[in-house]
C-alpha cells in the first residue's frame, strides 16, 4: 500500500506536469493536505472527439481526485462559441449552442472510462460555463475587462504575430481570456490544470481569482504530447491525432502507426504503468513489441481487455501476416457496375471523393494482393465477392445484387 506522499510524488514527477505556478513545492504540499482542494480543467467542445493528449489530463485529474480533492470537469459551452484564438493566425469559426452541446454529449461518453463518475464518495463534477457566462450583463463584462489593459492582451504571441502580418484581431477574441479566466472565479477554485498553450488564459483566471475572491490560484500546466523529433502535436481543431471515439481496431492501428519515438510518450502519459517498468519495457523489448504492449494497454482503458486483445490479433493477422480478416464488411452494389472512388466512399473507407482519389494515387488500394493505380477504374460484376484492401486496416467485400 503506497503512502499518500508516494502517491503525490508519482503525480508530481511522472512528467505529465511541466510547469507549476507559483511554485512546485507549494502545490505539492497542497496535494498532500487532507483539506480538500477545488481543482478543475476546462476544454471547449469545438469538435466531435477528444484525443489521447486530452485523455492524459483527465487521467491526471482522476489521480488527484483519488487523493480526496474536489475536481471539476468544465466544458466551455459558452467560450466555445467565442472561439479561443490560441495558436491561431486567423479567427476561429464561431459555433452555435446546438453545435457545442452535440459535441459535449460525445465528449462525456469518451471520458467516462478515465474518471469514476459513479464513485459513491467525492465523484468528479461536470459543469458548463454557459451557466454563468450567459447571465453576465454588459456592466459585468465592463467591470471584468477593467482588470486588464489592451497592452496585456496584446502580449499573446498569436496577437503579436497577427499585428506584424497585418491580420485582423476581433474584439470578441480579446474577450475570450476574460471569459475563461472568470471560470475560476465562478467555481472559486484553488487550482487549474491546463495545457502549456493555455497558460496565458489560466493566468488571467489567477489574476481575477486573486482580486475578486482573494484566493491564490495554482496554475498547473501539462505537456501537449508532441513528437520529440518533429514537434508535431495532436489537435482536435486540425483533426490530427488518436481520437477517443475510435473503435478498438482503429485506435490500436493508429497507435501502431505512430513512430517509435512516441512509444515512451504514450506509456508515460496514457497508462499507469510505473516509470521503472516503462524503462524496462523500452530497454528490453524491440520497438514493435513495446508498441504492441502500449497499444493493448491504452485500448483496454477505452474498450476493455477483450476488445484490446481482439484488436491486437486483428492487427497481427492483417498487417504483420498480410492476411484478410475472417470477418469483412460487405458493400452491396445494386447496379451492374460502380466507379472505384464511389465504392471507397460508399463503403466508408474514404471520407470524400478527393480522399478516395488520394488513397488510390498513393498506392493504398489493392484487390487480390495487386495494387490498383487507375483512379477511373470501373468495378463490375467480375469483382463480385472479391475483397478490396484500403490502407492498412480497411477491407470491403463487393457484393453485386442478383
Amino acid at each position: 500500500m503506497k503512502t499518500r506522499e508516494q502517491l503525490v510524488d508519482e503525480i508530481i514527477n511522472r512528467g505529465v506536469i511541466v510547469e507549476f505556478l507559483p511554485e512546485k513545492e507549494k502545490f505539492r504540499q497542497r496535494l498532500l493536505s487532507n483539506d480538500p482542494m477545488k481543482i478543475y480543467i476546462g476544454a471547449d467542445p469545438t469538435s466531435t472527439s477528444l484525443h489521447l493528449s486530452h485523455a492524459k489530463n483527465y487521467m491526471l485529474l482522476e489521480d488527484i481526485r483519488k487523493l480526496g480533492h474536489e475536481v471539476y470537469v468544465l466544458f466551455g459551452s459558452f467560450t466555445a462559441q467565442i472561439g479561443d484564438p490560441t495558436d491561431k493566425s486567423v479567427a476561429r469559426k464561431q459555433l452555435t449552442q446546438t453545435d457545442v452541446m452535440e459535441n459535449v454529449q460525445g465528449w462525456v461518453q469518451q471520458i467516462k472510462p478515465l474518471m469514476d463518475f459513479d464513485a459513491k464518495e467525492n465523484p468528479p463534477k461536470i459543469v458548463y460555463n454557459h451557466e454563468w457566462l450567459s447571465k453576465m450583463t454588459m456592466e459585468d463584462v465592463v467591470n471584468l475587462a477593467s482588470n486588464f489593459t489592451v497592452q496585456q492582451m496584446l502580449e499573446r504571441d498569436m496577437f503579436e504575430k497577427r499585428m506584424q502580418e497585418e491580420k485582423p484581431i476581433y474584439l470578441h477574441e480579446f474577450l475570450y481570456p476574460l471569459m475563461q479566466g472568470y471560470d475560476s472565479v465562478a467555481l472559486n477554485v484553488e487550482a487549474e490544470l491546463c495545457g502549456t498553450d493555455q497558460i496565458f488564459n489560466a493566468l488571467v483566471g489567477r489574476t481575477l481569482q486573486g482580486r475578486l475572491n482573494n484566493v491564490e490560484k495554482f496554475v498547473v500546466a501539462v505537456n501537449l504530447m508532441e513528437n520529440p523529433n518533429t514537434g508535431e502535436l495532436m489537435s482536435k481543431s486540425r483533426g490530427t491525432g488518436i481520437f477517443l471515439n475510435f473503435s478498438a481496431q482503429d485506435m490500436f492501428g493508429a497507435i501502431m502507426s505512430q513512430p517509435d519515438e512516441m512509444i515512451k510518450i504514450f506509456l508515460v502519459n496514457n497508462t499507469r504503468i510505473s516509470l521503472d517498468e516503462i524503462d524496462e519495457i523500452l530497454k528490453n523489448e524491440n520497438p514493435r513489441d513495446a508498441k504492441i504492449k502500449t497499444a493493448v494497454e491504452i485500448v483496454s482503458i477505452f474498450h476493455g481487455k477483450e476488445k484490446a486483445n481482439e484488436a491486437k490479433e486483428y492487427f497481427i493477422k492483417t498487417i504483420s501476416n498480410k492476411e484478410i480478416p475472417d470477418q469483412v464488411e460487405e458493400f452491396e452494389v445494386s447496379e451492374k457496375e460502380i466507379k472505384l472512388l464511389e465504392l471507397l466512399v460508399g463503403s466508408k473507407n474514404a471520407t470524400s471523393m478527393s480522399d478516395a482519389r488520394r488513397k488510390v494515387e498513393q498506392g493504398g488500394v489493392s484487390v487480390d494482393g495487386e495494387k490498383i493505380s487507375e483512379v477511373a477504374m470501373i468495378v463490375d460484376q467480375s469483382f463480385d465477392g472479391k475483397v478490396f484492401k484500403i490502407g492498412k486496416l480497411g477491407f470491403v467485400r463487393v457484393k453485386f445484387a442478383k
